[in-house]
């Protein structure tokens, strides 16, 4: 067995984007003293996800580039590596994408996100590339909200190229008369619970999927194992860190292997 350890941090929505960051440090010496190897944030956690309702401020890029710098120290003082939801400027366009941060706080590269959801078409541009990390025995994928809901080929293409888990940080929120779910998918909620299982069959991986903690939420944080069977999830509404330890050997990415069609 070849066991590793990551984390979720099923966080409560920031009220400020410097809320955001000190909730990220904390988070992350808190996946260091659990023993976790990883420890991935929700979509845009920092400065917060632009939805309807929430206030966040014009892109700051001194507020992003400081609040990076202190994402990576506080990975390196814990040993932790960090897949931090946020958002950056390439040239004239803002991008949603993942910071990812190795165990001695380096900068190991960045997801952004390919396939956007049509709402975000007005606030973001898409990225182009497609890319994998490695951090000690680990190697993963990143397929960022939309993108592992609705385009398996996200998942599939990281599985394909040795990605034992591929993470999938977003952000869901409650929807006025929405169903409330109080089980991890219930047959009476919408199909995105089930498409974290599929994820996992249908590509011998692992899928772990974080979102914030939210009163009503749609989704929550939880991990499927490569035969689809889910291995744990959050409690719907609470704050918190889900630990789960994951055996790499299982994660055999055979059947990502075997398709004949896609990336």
């Amino acid at each position: 067995m070849a066991a590793f350890r990551v984390a979720l941090a099923n966080l409560t929505y920031p009220d400020t984007p410097a809320e955001a960051v000190a909730r990220a440090e904390r988070a992350i010496a808190q996946a260091g003293r659990e023993g976790a190897g990883l420890v991935c944030f929700p979509e845009a956690y920092v400065p917060g996800y632009r939805a309807p309702g929430k206030a966040v401020p014009p892109y700051d890029a001194g507020f992003m580039e400081a609040a990076w710098a202190a994402v990576r120290a506080a990975a390196a003082s814990a040993g932790v590596a960090v897949i931090l939801g946020t958002e950056r400027r390439v040239g004239a366009e803002l991008r949603l994408s993942a910071l990812v941060v190795d165990r001695d706080g380096a900068v190991l590269g960045w997801q952004d996100k390919v396939q956007l959801d049509p709402s975000e078409d007005a606030a973001y541009a898409p990225g182009a590339e497609r890319r994998l990390f490695t951090t000690g025995p680990l190697t993963f994928g990143i397929a960022i909200c939309h993108e592992g809901w609705r385009y398996p080929e996200t998942v599939r293409w990281a599985a394909r190229r040795g990605a034992q888990v591929v993470f999938h940080p977003h952000y869901g929120w409650a929807e006025p008369g929405g169903f409330r779910p109080t089980r991890f998918g219930d047959p009476g909620n919408s199909f995105h619970e089930q498409a974290v299982r599929c994820r996992a069959a249908e590509n011998g991986c692992y899928f772990a999927s974080v979102n914030c903690a939210s009163d009503g939420a749609p989704t929550t944080s939880a991990v499927a194992g490569p035969d689809g069977n889910v291995l744990a999830w959050q409690p719907y509404g609470q704050d918190g860190l889900l630990v789960l330890e994951l055996d790499l050997e299982a994660a055999t990415g055979l059947l990502a292997r075997r398709c004949r069609t896609g990336p």
